[in-house]
Formats: structure tokens, C-alpha cells, sequence
């Protein structure tokens, strides 16, 4: 018998060969130019796609400027401006008190380590994981969305259900060299292929090592997205 983190590890290591091959170009969607967008469009995202808040992002990133900006925009001018954004009113809260703190607390720039991102209103270790790697080159862990929670289940790299469980066994079976890109690639294969709906098996390049291949409805109905 086979020891169970050696499977682990070496499953992990196809996965990454194989979607690099399929996705090349795999890379953050998010449209951003500074630190502080690059924390707001992660705080919108969720729960919502990433090509929705580059639409409303457009148009958000001229009108606010700086967190001082949003710090002292009304509530209710901020949730008009995110009003097509799923749970809009919650997020223009978190954004404008967020802002609050990094005006007050941080001289207007948005802080590099994750305690201090994490104190901010709703940011989470997955958004603070983003905003470390793509806004300060800063790599503590392996960001955990829906995609990467749904195909870490179905390819058994994990039997954990919450993000955070998940992130502790992926960064003990996949390279930290890999850690940002394994997430990019499980985003792009899960919007592509494996999505949580009807995944397209005969397509998936990972099918032959997935033990989740046409359905696994314990896998899935843990996580609370049944396939079918």
C-alpha cells in the first residue's frame, strides 16, 4: 500500500504538468493597475465572476482614486456604483470601512502582511493570499476559490471541505514554486472543463488520474455542489 501524501504529491505534480501544458497563458483575470484595486476587485469577486467585476471595475476605478476616496464616500454613492455586483450593499461596506483602515492605520497604502490584510472587513485569507501575490510578490500560501476547492476535492488531493483545511494539505503536497500558478490553473481548468455542473470528462486532459472521472457525488455533495 502506497503511502498516502506520496500519492498526493505525485498526483499533484501531474496536475500541474498537464494544465501548464493545456494553459500556457494561465494567468490572473482580474483587471487592476495598483495594490488598492487589485484589493477591491478581489473583494468584489466574490461570489461573483471575474468578467462582471472587470465591467463595473472600469468605470468604479476612475471615480475612486485612492482609499481616502472611498474612506469618505457615502454608503450609499458607493453602493449605487457597485449595484450590479452581486451582494453589493455588504461589499461597499467592507470596501469603504476597509479603506477607513488603511487610511487611518496605513497611510493610505494597502498592507503587505497577512495579519494586517485579514483584519480588514471582508478580507479572508484567500483574498489577502491574492493581494500578497499579486500586489506585494509576497507568497505565504495557495489561494482557495470554488474552482480550487471543487477540483482539489475531485482529483483526491484533499477530503476537506473548508478553504482553509484545503490550503494546509495542498502546500504540503504541491511545490511552493507552483503555489500561485496551481492556483490559476485549477481556475482555468474549472471554467473550461471541470466546471460544477455536467463537467465535460471526455474532454479533461486529467481524466485518466482523476478519481472523481464522470461524477462522484460524495465528493461533491460535501462540498455542497452536486454535479448534477
Amino acid at each position: 500500500m502506497g503511502n498516502p501524501h506520496d500519492d498526493r504529491t505525485e498526483q499533484a505534480a501531474a496536475v500541474v504538468e498537464r494544465l501548464e501544458e493545456e494553459y500556457p497563458d494561465s494567468t490572473i483575470s482580474l483587471r487592476y493597475s495598483n495594490r488598492l484595486e487589485l484589493l477591491i476587485a478581489v473583494i468584489l469577486s466574490a461570489q461573483c465572476t471575474d468578467e462582471r467585476v472587470n465591467t463595473e471595475t472600469a468605470q468604479l476605478f476612475e471615480t475612486y482614486e485612492s482609499a481616502a476616496d472611498y474612506a469618505n464616500a457615502p454608503q450609499e454613492e458607493l453602493a449605487k456604483a457597485l449595484s450590479s455586483i452581486n451582494f453589493y450593499n455588504n461589499k461597499a461596506g467592507y470596501i469603504r470601512e476597509a479603506c477607513v483602515i488603511i487610511v487611518e492605520e496605513h497611510d493610505g497604502e494597502v498592507p503587505d502582511t497577512m495579519a494586517e490584510l485579514t483584519d480588514l472587513p471582508g478580507v479572508g485569507r484567500k483574498t489577502a493570499n491574492v493581494v500578497l501575490q499579486h500586489g506585494h510578490d509576497v507568497v505565504e500560501g495557495i489561494v482557495v476559490d470554488t474552482h480550487v476547492q471543487r477540483l482539489s476535492r475531485r482529483l483526491g488531493l484533499t477530503e476537506e471541505e473548508r478553504p482553509e483545511a484545503i490550503e494546509r494539505d495542498l502546500v504540503e503536497i504541491v511545490p511552493e514554486r507552483h503555489w500561485v500558478q496551481f492556483t490559476h490553473l485549477l481556475i482555468d481548468h474549472g471554467r473550461a472543463v471541470c466546471s460544477a455542473r455536467n463537467p465535460d470528462c471526455e474532454s479533461c486532459v486529467l481524466a485518466d488520474r482523476c478519481p472523481s472521472e464522470r461524477g462522484d457525488s460524495e465528493v461533491d455533495l460535501a462540498s455542497g455542489e452536486p454535479w448534477k
